[in-house]
C-alpha cells in the first residue's frame, strides 16, 4: 500500500558554488510537484550563497531555509544534520547543490516512498563543457541526447517502468547521497548522519548502513527521479581513509544508533 505523506522536504546541501546553487533552485521552481519546504544545508559558504537563497525567497517564493555553519573543512554530516533538525517534513528527499532535477524529480520521488525503505536515486553525469555552458546561459534543456552527457541511461525518464527496477534489497552498495530519500522517522531513529565524518567520503554509506541495520530496506528508482551532476573537480581524499575506519567500525558493531549525529547537532 502507498503510504501517505503529508509534507515533503528537499534538503540541498552545498559550498561556495552560488552558480551551482542557482540552477538547481531553477530546476526547483519548475517542478510539477512542489516540496513543502526547502533547506539549504551551506557548510561555510561566502555570501554570495546566501544572496541566491534570498532572491529564490522573494523573487519566486521557494519556502526556503537557509542553514549555514561556519566553514571549519568538510563537515557535511553535522550540516545536514543541523538542517533536518529544523523542520518537521514527515519525508525528507536529498540531493547535492550540483544537481539539476528533472521538471518530475520530486514527484517521481513521491510515487517511489514506501515505509520502511530509504530511496536511491541516480545520476546523469555532465562533462566539463556542458557544465560550462549552464552555468554560463542559466538553463539549457537537458535530455537523454545532449552533448556532454556520459551516462545516458540515467537520463530516460519512463516513470510507467520504473517498477522494473524498485526491487527492495539489503545491500548498502552504490550509495549515494547526491539522490537520496528516507522518512525523517527513520532518519530520527538511527541519530541522522555521524557527526564524526569529516572531508569526503563515506559517510552515506556509513547512515545507509545503520538504517539497514535498524531494518530498513534500500530501493533503486530508475527511469524516474532523473537528476543531472554538473561537472566539478574531485574533492580532497584526505580524510578518506579515516572515514573508511569509521565505516568498518559500523559493520563490525552492528548497533544503528550512532553516538554523535541528530540530536547532538548545535
Amino acid at each position: 500500500m502507498k503510504p501517505i505523506i503529508k509534507q515533503v522536504a528537499l534538503v540541498i546541501s552545498t559550498f561556495n558554488w552560488p552558480s551551482a546553487l542557482e540552477l538547481v533552485l531553477g530546476s526547483v521552481v519548475r517542478q510539477t510537484k512542489m516540496p513543502d519546504e526547502i533547506l539549504v544545508a551551506d557548510d561555510g559558504s561566502y555570501d554570495a550563497t546566501r544572496q541566491v537563497v534570498e532572491y529564490y525567497q522573494l523573487v519566486h517564493r521557494l519556502p526556503i531555509k537557509h542553514v549555514w555553519q561556519p566553514d571549519k573543512g568538510f563537515r557535511k554530516s553535522l550540516i545536514i544534520n543541523k538542517a533536518i533538525r529544523q523542520t518537521s517534513c514527515d519525508y525528507i528527499i536529498q540531493i547535492d547543490g550540483d544537481m539539476i532535477l528533472h521538471r518530475s524529480f520530486i514527484a517521481d520521488h513521491l510515487r517511489a516512498a514506501r515505509r520502511d525503505c530509504f530511496v536511491q536515486g541516480s545520476r546523469v553525469l555532465m562533462d566539463a563543457s556542458l557544465t560550462k555552458q549552464l552555468i554560463q546561459t542559466g538553463f539549457v534543456p537537458l535530455h537523454p541526447w545532449s552533448q556532454g552527457i556520459r551516462n545516458r541511461i540515467n537520463a530516460i525518464h519512463l516513470p510507467l517502468l520504473a517498477f522494473l527496477f524498485g526491487k527492495k534489497t539489503s545491500s548498502n552498495q552504490n550509495i549515494k547521497a547526491c539522490n537520496l530519500a528516507f522518512w525523517r522517522a527513520d532518519y530520527v531513529l538511527v541519530n541522522g548522519y555521524n557527526n564524526e565524518f569529516s572531508g569526503w567520503g563515506w559517510e552515506d554509506v556509513e547512515f545507509a548502513t545503520r538504517l539497514l541495520q535498524a531494518g530498513c530496506k534500500k530501493k533503486r528508482l530508475k527511469m524516474a527521479g532523473v537528476a543531472y551532476h554538473l561537472h566539478h573537480a574531485s574533492s580532497s581524499r584526505e580524510h578518506l581513509q579515516d572515514n573508511e575506519i569509521l565505516f568498518i567500525e559500523t559493520t563490525k558493531n552492528p548497533h544503528w544508533v550512532c553516538p554523535n549525529g541528530y540530536y547532538q547537532a548545535s
